[in-house]
């Protein structure tokens, strides 16, 4: 098998890693009602256990991030998926309640945080700088897929065996892929050298890297979109049921055309990345950014159900964008040694936003005058952030730029050193 070849069937089995990753998130969302119906929660209380998967989420991801300069990547993603599997399935026991809830979403999130970083990072070792935002674009599709394949089958689960079995079935997904990759799952042959045109070897001190506008505008972009993606996640199917009228069904149905319109527009852009020599300026992302967050702002006003559904399968998942390129602008700037810790740093950042995504919303609509007044007020306070760190990324977001002055930066050193 060429070294092309196998860099693409690394990317299809990551693309399913991802998958399983945000199927294990979307199963709270989707099975919202029936949970706190059966353990008598609030949804601040529910919130609550939503916001516990990220608990240790960002500290995880950094720190597991850390290890990539020592452990081969391949043991760490097998790692992650098999905790996956042991954080779901105890929620098959018919006992076990919201403090169960609550402790397997922290073993979770703790197992889930470095997922990004370190799949990107293992994939970026099988491909050149220059051929890197497809498949990334590819492998960020995963969150679109997961949701777009566990809506309606989670769902179907949820309505025929319980809401238990959802949990138990992206547990055994989890096991699943753990077995595969056990067996298939190897390094690329970039993973530990730089490449050709790219950043330097040599290491450079990481405040040069994390203080640069390129590093700060995606990862408070990334922030906000993320803020987007886990409100969404915890909270839509809920929107849709208690203030729009749909059904569980129905809700389902736009979740899941939602989720893969965001796929469309993350591929779409990858595709038309592969025709620029380099990665793109903030200009163009910024402006996605801000028509998101405009299409955002109108979402949460407007009483027409047909106009919400246009805007989430369309506009609203533009802000999908800066995710990939946040990835592929961080791993631009950082020497190849270093790369892994920068993305678990950018991942430290927007996980935050999870951490304070599903609470912050659940809050926000318990003590609202109404229902439908707390959504509106939550999806402003979306489309305020996304606009604000769009505007950020027209700015600041220049890769090219900031990865000639950190080149600069590794070549200098060794003459400052000496005097």
């Amino acid at each position: 098998m060429t070294e092309h070849s196998s860099g693409w069937r690394t990317t299809w089995a990551l693309l399913v890693f991802m998958l399983v990753n945000f199927a294990d998130k979307t199963v709270l969302g989707l099975a919202a009602n029936p949970i706190m119906d059966d353990l008598g929660l609030t949804r601040e209380e529910f919130g609550t256990a939503s916001a516990a998967f990220f608990a240790l989420f960002s500290v995880s991801a950094l720190a597991v991030s850390y290890l990539t300069r020592t452990v081969r990547t391949t043991v760490l993603l097998l790692a992650m998926a098999l905790l996956w599997s042991a954080a779901q399935l105890p929620m098959l026991w018919t006992a076990a309640g919201f403090g169960t809830l609550v402790a397997t979403r922290v073993l979770l999130g703790a197992a889930e945080g470095p997922a990004m970083p370190v799949a990107t990072h293992h994939l970026h070792g099988w491909f050149e700088q220059r051929e890197r935002t497809l498949p990334t674009a590819v492998l960020l599709t995963g969150a679109a897929a997961g949701v777009a394949v566990a809506a309606p089958t989670l769902t179907l689960v949820i309505d025929h065996f319980g809401w238990r079995w959802a949990f138990g079935a992206v547990g055994l997904a989890g096991l699943a892929w753990a077995a595969y990759w056990a067996m298939r799952g190897a390094e690329g042959p970039y993973a530990h050298r730089a490449e050709e045109g790219g950043a330097p070897e040599e290491s450079v001190p990481y405040r040069r890297i994390l203080l640069s506008g390129t590093w700060i505008s995606a990862a408070l972009g990334a922030f906000a979109a993320y803020w987007m993606l886990s409100a969404n996640l915890t909270w839509m199917p809920d929107y849709l049921e208690s203030v729009t009228g749909l059904s569980l069904h129905q809700a389902g149905i736009l979740v899941t055309g939602a989720a893969l319109a965001n796929g469309v527009v993350l591929v779409g852009h990858g595709l038309l990345s592969r025709r620029r020599p380099h990665p793109p300026s903030g200009a163009g992302t910024g402006a996605l950014m801000c028509l998101a967050a405009v299409a955002v702002g109108v979402f949460a006003v407007t009483d027409a159900v047909w106009l919400k559904v246009l805007l989430m399968l369309g506009p609203m998942a533009l802000a999908n964008v800066i995710m990939t390129v946040s990835q592929t602008a961080c791993a631009r700037i950082a020497p190849a040694s270093q790369r892994g810790v920068v993305l678990g740093a950018l991942a430290f950042v927007y996980a935050l936003a999870g951490a304070l995504s599903p609470w912050a919303v659940g809050r926000v609509v318990d003590t609202a005058d109404s229902v439908a007044a707390g959504y509106r007020a939550a999806f402003l306070l979306a489309s305020a952030l996304l606009g604000l760190t769009g505007l950020l990324a027209l700015w600041l977001l220049r890769p090219e730029r900031d990865a000639r002055r950190i080149a600069d930066t590794a070549r200098d050193r060794p003459r400052s050193a000496t005097g």
